[in-house]
């Protein structure tokens, strides 16, 4: 087993109207007879994708690799041909010689062209049946035919697969558009296999085919099947790899790609399913989409639409939507957005099932009853944030329409990055999006820091195993700003406060999705002088709660009172009442003297002097106990129960006894030392 180094591949699919010779015209090149099915047989006409391989030897010493995907003509097939039609880069357009061009050359040649295939050929077939004159009609027809389209010029070759005639010359004009446009794999991009069939065979197990759209796989790889069910993940480990019936160790893009699958059920896998590299790609049920509205289209589009999603080899019903006006001027008097035939703009689709997509996917919309294709294009964003119309059309003007050698432009990255607000976007989010591997948006987004277009959290910051994010400079000085008003709020009504309580600070300041990420972005505003944060208490940097000259005597006289009462000290409000004081001053000040380790305040709420707690610590070792029951302690201080429990929870807390069932001992580490203070 092996894969060639040195080997140009390609993959020619198969277009045209039922019963032009598609099938026999592949078999005719390659050998190969594409129709599987006994009733494809008997019919004589193709029902599903048919597959087939040509391999060649170039002058330069390199293998020429082309697949061939045979799809079928008829009308009603049409869905089962869209499946396969991913990965192409050569149209083979068919049109019988006898009959011209009819109704599915036509709508073919449009789903090739707005899939985006780069190169196409036309091969006349059953040239033999037909006198000279009638055969120059019908190239004649077809030179109209591509006319003013992407195939203009396209070579146009009269064949006969039944005399062979013309063949060899097919076959050259073939082997040099394969040469042309043959791409090299980039085999750093995550492994995405779009399944255009998945079956079950005696002996093996599960099969899937497809046409590899991206980086490689090998045996042993283990790969995730998406989309899958709720709440589940499905991972299948490569047994065995075939390309074009010959047994390899990998695969790579570009090529119609076998899999024998262990671990996973066929009820798993179905035509639509993509087998991916693990954690690197990620569905979704709404699309933003650059669309172009065939000219043919029997209405223009507005408002929602119902569709039907052809994107690789899956295929969604869903509702499509004209988010702004067609950049040809579309738009209606009305105003409303609006596409009319003929014409492209940004839609939004949302679908009823969930698919893998990524920027810059083609695909297809079809009118799902009577069925028709009304158009087709490409993804600009496979995961838009926002519903609302305005951010739409705020996203399409940033995200336009996407190149293939463009993916990580700069405006794409800094859109996502601002539409993910305060949340932040990591490397891995922007990845998935794009297809490509962590490592190469990283790299782009930390150049937009270095350029001060972007901020980055810093690893540090962005512990916990959630890993570096970046933000927009306006969502930081927003979120900076409503901090900084946010605690001097707080510390306006609660002027004595030594901080605020964190989770008050979180729910101020970092509204929705943003409060998930609290601690990074407390920790790095810390680190940028906006805030302090000291254990739970969020404050503002430099600020010292100071007490007025009245709270000052006010909270001398509190002190002196919970001194005096020892272990059974007054009540706030009895204090409130001997002191003439209003309690919501009194309750600052207490919080105050409580911060500040003159106060302690006990399990439940009561409060007693530090001191009386530091005497209380001191008598209990002079008492020599090894052990001691509640009733031993309330007998010895003389506490009711109401004061006791809560003063022996403090001293469980602070370290100071231990609790043995129902009863407790001084620590060792109390009797070695001090008595200890409270904070």
């Amino acid at each position: 087993m092996s894969s060639p180094p040195d080997v140009a591949r390609v993959v020619i699919g198969t277009a045209g109207h039922i019963d032009h010779g598609k099938t026999r015209l592949v078999q005719a090149l390659t050998g190969i007879d594409c129709d599987r099915w006994v009733e494809e047989k008997e019919r004589g006409i193709t029902i599903d994708l048919g597959f087939a391989h040509l391999s060649k030897e170039l002058p330069d010493g390199r293998a020429l690799q082309i697949g061939f995907v045979d799809v079928p003509g008829h009308e009603r097939f049409l869905r089962n041909a869209l499946a396969g039609l991913g990965g192409i880069r050569i149209m083979l357009l068919v049109v019988a010689a006898d009959e011209g061009v009819k109704p599915q050359t036509r709508e073919h040649l449009a789903i090739c062209s707005l899939l985006g295939i780069p190169a196409g050929i036309v091969a006349l077939t059953k040239a033999d049946l037909v006198e000279p004159d009638l055969l120059e009609l019908a190239r004649l027809e077809v030179d109209e035919l591509l006319e003013g389209g992407p195939y203009a010029g396209a070579p146009v070759l009269p064949v006969s697969s039944v005399t062979g005639d013309g063949l060899p010359e097919l076959e050259a004009a073939l082997v040099e558009l394969a040469v042309a446009h043959a791409v090299e794999p980039d085999l750093e991009l995550p492994t995405r296999l779009p399944v255009d069939r998945a079956f079950h065979l005696k002996g093996l197990g599960v099969i899937v085919t497809g046409t590899l759209a991206s980086g490689s796989v090998a045996v042993g790889d283990t790969l995730e099947i998406l989309p899958a069910a709720a709440g589940s993940t499905a991972t299948a480990r490569v047994r065995s790899i075939q390309v074009h019936g010959e047994s390899r160790d990998r695969a790579v893009a570009g090529e119609r790609t076998a899999l024998q699958l262990g671990g996973i059920d066929l009820d798993r896998v179905e035509r639509g399913s993509e087998a991916v590299t693990p954690e690197r790609f990620e569905t979704t049920r709404r699309l933003l989409a650059h669309l172009r509205l065939l000219p043919d289209a029997p209405e223009p589009l507005a408002g929602f639409t119902p569709v039907r999603v052809h994107l690789l080899s899956s295929e969604v019903l869903g509702k499509l939507r004209p988010i702004g006006p067609a950049t040809t001027g579309g738009g209606g008097a009305s105003g409303r957005a609006e596409i009319a035939p003929g014409e492209e703009g940004t839609v939004e689709i949302r679908l009823s099932a969930p698919v893998v997509a990524i920027r810059g996917d083609r695909l297809i919309v079809r009118r799902p009853s009577p069925e028709l294709t009304l158009g087709g294009g490409t993804v600009l964003d496979p995961a838009p944030a926002s519903r609302r119309l305005r951010d739409l059309q705020a996203a399409a003007r940033e995200l336009g329409t996407p190149a293939s050698d463009e993916r990580s432009s700069a405006a794409v990255l800094l859109h996502w990055v601002r539409q993910a607000g305060p949340a932040g976007l990591t490397a891995a989010q922007a990845a998935h999006r794009l297809g490509e591997p962590p490592e190469r948006p990283a790299a782009a987004l930390g150049k937009l820091a270095e350029e001060g277009r972007l901020l980055a959290v810093p690893d540090r910051a962005a512990g916990g195993g959630r890993g570096k994010r970046w933000i927009a400079p306006a969502v930081y000085k927003a979120i900076s700003e409503r901090a900084g008003a946010a605690l001097e709020a707080f510390f306006d009504r609660d002027r004595l406060a030594r901080g605020c309580p964190k989770a008050e600070a979180v729910e101020r300041i970092f509204p929705g999705p943003a409060a998930t990420l609290a601690d990074v972005y407390l920790d790095w505003l810390s680190a940028q002088g906006v805030l302090t944060v000291q254990g739970d208490l969020v404050s503002l940097p430099g600020r010292e709660a100071s007490l007025t000259d009245e709270e000052s005597d006010l909270s001398r006289a509190v002190v002196e009172r919970f001194t005096a009462g020892g272990l059974t000290p007054p009540s706030p409000g009895e204090l409130s009442q001997e002191l003439s004081a209003k309690p919501q001053i009194l309750d600052g000040v207490i919080r105050y003297l409580t911060e500040r380790g003159k106060l302690v305040r006990l399990p439940g709420g009561m409060i007693l002097a530090a001191s009386a707690v530091d005497d209380l610590r001191q008598e209990m070792l002079d008492a020599g106990w090894e052990k001691f029951t509640v009733a031993d302690f309330k007998n010895r201080f003389g506490l009711s129960r109401k004061w006791a429990i809560p003063l022996l929870e403090h001293l469980d807390g602070t370290g100071f006894t231990r609790r043995l069932g129902d009863e407790r001992m001084i620590a060792g580490s109390a009797r070695q030392g001090s008595p200890g203070k409270d904070a």
